[in-house]
C-alpha cells in the first residue's frame, strides 16, 4: 500500500526492485502518489519516466524521489 509521505520525513521508504512493488507499473504509481505530496510535476516526471527503458524508469525515479524513497535491488 502505497502511504502519504511528508517533506521532513527521517525514514525514506524502501522499495524493493525484485517485489511487486518493483514492477514498471508500480513503480509509475508510486511516482505518482509522491508527486501529489510533494508538489512535483507528474506529467513531467511520467513522461520521462516513459521515454525510454525500466532503467531509465529508474533513474528518473531515484532523480525525482531519492530523498524520499530507495531503490534497492537484493
Amino acid at each position: 500500500m502505497i502511504k502519504k509521505i511528508h517533506r521532513h520525513q527521517d525514514n525514506p521508504i524502501i522499495i524493493d526492485l525484485t517485489g511487486p512493488d518493483g514492477n514498471a507499473f508500480m513503480l509509475l504509481a508510486y511516482a505518482k502518489k509522491f508527486s501529489e505530496d510533494l508538489d512535483k510535476p507528474y506529467d513531467m516526471i511520467l513522461a520521462q519516466m516513459q521515454s525510454s527503458d525500466y532503467e531509465n524508469l529508474i533513474k528518473v525515479f531515484k532523480d525525482a524521489f531519492g530523498d524520499f524513497a530507495i531503490l534497492k535491488r537484493k
